[in-house]
Parts: C-alpha cells; structure tokens; sequence
C-alpha cells in the first residue's frame, strides 16, 4: 500500500481548516417530496495544510515533506486537532471511552472505533491508524495489559485479544488517533514576497481509505 507511517508536523496542522465530508444524492420528486440516498458509508475528511504555516522555516518543512511524500503519491497521517482522542476535548484517554465490540466467546480480533452519538442515533467510525503509546484497552471493568492479554496493530487499528471474551461482554477501547490522508494536489506554489504579505499556501489535503 502507498502509505507511509510518519505523521504530518503536529504543529504545522494545529492552524490548519477542515473536517468530515459527506456525499448525499438528493432527487426533488414531481410532488415535492425529496428522496436521499448516499453511496458512502463513512464520511471523508478534508483539510488545508496551508493555513499553518506561519513562518518561512514553516514552508521549507512542508516542502520537504510534500517531497518526501512525491506528491499525492504516498499517504500519510495527519493530526485533526479539533478531533484526535476518544476522550472529551478537554479529558483525558480512559481505557472504558468507547465499546469498540461485544464478546460472543469466539472473536478474538477487534477493530478500533469512535462513536458519535446525537440523541437517539448514532455513528460508529472505524479508527486504522491509533497513535503509538495512548491505546488503552479492556474487557467490561477490567483494563488488559499491551504484550501480555493482546497485540495491536498500529498501521491498521486491530487489536487482538489473547483469548476470546465471554459472550455479552464488552470490549472497550480509549486512545488518540490519526487520520489518514495523502495531498491532493500536484502543486504546491509558494512566495517569499506574498507569504510575507500575509498570503500562505494553498495546500487541500483528503482522507484516503486504508
């Protein structure tokens, strides 16, 4: 797969604009009436790596990670600030934040998940790519230890229990998260005089599937 695991500079993206997309077809019926349907199950987020920078040391590191990346060519991880954790924004990561699954005494391998909840729906986003050192996993009440109840996986999100939990229990999972994504230009133009003039970049980066 064309991804490399090495994040986008956390600080180049703390300035950046973006969030999840959604693709709905809408027909307006002779009546009125509308049907919508969508062909995505999940959203697709999309950023502007651009409005981070803020000094030209700034441009020459995007640069040199546009390059390393040759462009739209290989994917990367990107930090979205506004949503990394499955914790509150201001709280800390506990191992029971989220029910990832529930134990039927035969499944051992689990995909981590998010899920955000409005009233009495739902929507439960898989997570591929957690952040190294913040997974925090767990069976009902009780938190597993990393290496001795299960492995992880961190270019895919998987964890893998060490023995199947009982059936109806829940696995639980809290952690911080990456997104995946990749630029989406082909170009990136750049201005010492205009940067300086208060103009920055023009970089669209998009989530990729993995």
């Amino acid at each position: 797969m064309n991804f490399h695991e090495v994040r986008f500079p956390a600080n180049l993206s703390f300035g950046s604009v973006g969030g999840p997309e959604r693709r709905t077809e809408v027909v307006t019926l002779a009546n009125g009436f509308e049907e919508r349907n969508t062909p995505w199950a999940h959203s697709r987020r999309r950023y502007d790596a651009g409005l981070g920078m803020r000094s030209l040391d700034d441009i020459e590191t995007l640069i040199a990670f546009y390059e390393a990346r040759q462009g739209q060519m290989f994917g990367f991880r990107w930090k979205d600030w506004s949503d990394f954790k499955t914790s509150k924004a201001t709280g800390d990561v506990s191992f029971d934040d989220q029910v990832i699954a529930t134990g039927d005494g035969q499944t051992t391998r689990f995909q981590l998940s998010k899920t955000y909840r409005s009233g009495e729906y739902s929507y439960r986003r898989p997570i591929s790519k957690p952040v190294l050192g913040t997974v925090r996993v767990g069976v009902e009440q009780d938190e597993l230890k990393e290496t001795v109840d299960y492995t992880l996986d961190l270019s895919t999100g998987e964890v893998v229990l060490n023995h199947p939990p009982a059936d109806q229990l829940p696995i639980v999972a809290g952690f911080e998260f990456d997104v995946p994504v990749r630029f989406d230009t082909d170009r990136i133009q750049t201005s010492v005089a205009s940067f300086q003039a208060g103009d920055v970049p023009n970089v669209p980066v998009v989530e990729v599937r993995v």
